[in-house]
């Protein structure tokens, strides 16, 4: 028996001891003891024609040595539980931290066995990360979010515009600083010019208590028009800076590929078969860790190519170009907050659809984010025009890494009341 023995019950009719075992000659007796001394004894015996017992009810006074009748002593199962209590946390800080822990983990083992990655990037792996988020991308877009955020637009027409024609002006400014190498510079200012992230904008909008469906369209537009865009605004703002020119039209062909065509893919998997999207929906966030692995073969795949020449980089000079990846991310939050409030006080004050803090919030947080896949499918078909691909990547990883936290503290400030949810599998 498993646990204490709360009441062992016979059901019968009423009768005394001595009036049970005279009318009933086969006893059957049942002794309890209790550190080896008797507490009770009791006859029981069957009515040849009731079938009945006599009530009895017997009380254990300490546990059984027994799990499920098979001898198992508890005292291991409850050794074995709270000897793994210590890695309860550690999971946990896992699961809610998946993102930045894998780009952390591709960075260290290109460092420290690049010769796997230099075999995965043999194999064109490094061209499977990109593709591969987004077709998950489109798997997870729900047209219902999008449509939601209508009533928004205007906030969405000005947050594109920020997005895509006014912050990647930041790069001239990056590409005034001096640093040796200066593919970390270039790499930041190539970075400003890049659309808003895929997914961490949208969770952190949504944790924040903002406009979901606003940020929503806003990244989905925004990366759609960025193929067009993004070329024409390296060629403007960085090509002329580093002296060279972007080939407009292979790059165009490649984001083409590596955008659109998965992330419609993915989107048209999703509306063809309706136990797609529901089991997409069930699971959302095993497909953000998907998506967070596929992303970091893109840091693991760069940094094991340029190992060598990253070790001949000063750590010094690596922190700087951290804290620069920083001061770019507040300048952009800075920024798109002095916007969404300038045009709310022009286009009617405590009125305007700007005024609203959940659109406010939506605004603010997209269009300061920039993403990281992007710039990767940026990078590649330039073949070395910017500089080396590795050292272009490296601080835009820290960057993007950087916003994330960032905002995530940022967001206790605007979470609703009695909001806890954490951030989980942002990117």
């Amino acid at each position: 028996m498993a646990g204490t023995i709360q009441a062992l019950s016979f059901t019968g009719f009423p009768a005394t001891a001595s009036t049970f075992r005279h009318r009933n000659p086969h006893l059957l007796s049942l002794h309890v003891k209790c550190r080896g001394i008797p507490l009770a004894s009791r006859s029981l015996t069957r009515n040849d024609r009731n079938s009945r017992f006599l009530p009895v009810t017997v009380k254990a006074c300490q546990r059984s040595d027994q799990i499920d009748g098979n001898g198992s002593n508890p005292t291991n199962l409850s050794a074995l539980t709270k000897g793994l209590s210590w890695a309860e946390p550690i999971l946990r800080f896992a699961g809610n931290n998946f993102l930045p822990l894998v780009l952390i983990t591709g960075v260290t083992l290109g460092l420290v066995y690049p010769s796997l990655g230099c075999l995965a990037d043999k194999y064109s792996v490094s061209k499977l990360g990109p593709f591969g988020i987004f077709i998950i991308s489109g798997l997870m877009l729900r047209s219902k979010e999008v449509g939601a955020a209508v009533e928004a637009w205007p906030v969405g027409l000005i947050g594109l515009v920020s997005i895509l024609f006014l912050t990647p002006n930041f790069s001239r400014a990056i590409l005034q600083i001096q640093l040796q190498p200066q593919e970390f510079i270039t790499g930041l200012a190539v970075f400003s010019c890049m659309p808003t992230t895929l997914s961490s904008g949208v969770a952190l909008t949504q944790v924040a208590g903002g406009n979901s469906a606003l940020a929503l369209a806003m990244t989905v537009i925004s990366n759609l028009l960025g193929i067009l865009i993004v070329p024409l605004s390296i060629t403007k703002f960085v090509a002329d800076g580093v002296g060279v020119t972007v080939p407009t039209g292979h790059l165009l062909k490649s984001l083409l590929l590596t955008i659109l065509v998965p992330l419609t893919l993915g989107k048209v998997v999703r509306e063809s078969f309706k136990g797609v999207a529901e089991l997409v929906d069930q699971n959302r966030k095993v497909f953000s860790g998907i998506n967070a692995l596929f992303l970091s073969l893109v840091p693991w795949i760069q940094v094991s190519r340029s190992r060598s020449l990253l070790l001949m980089v000063q750590p010094r000079v690596f922190l700087v170009a951290i804290g620069l990846g920083t001061l770019l991310h507040l300048s952009l939050l800075l920024f798109n907050t002095i916007v969404v409030r300038s045009v709310s006080a022009v286009t009617g004050g405590s009125k305007s659809v700007f005024s609203k803090e959940e659109n406010a919030i939506a605004f603010i947080l997209v269009a300061s984010q920039k993403t990281l896949p992007v710039m990767v499918a940026v990078i590649e078909p330039l073949g070395g025009a910017l500089g080396e691909s590795g050292l272009l990547v490296l601080p835009c990883v820290a960057a993007h890494l950087n916003q994330i936290i960032i905002d995530s503290f940022l967001i206790n400030f605007w979470r609703p009341k009695g909001n806890s949810n954490g951030i989980k599998g942002a990117k």
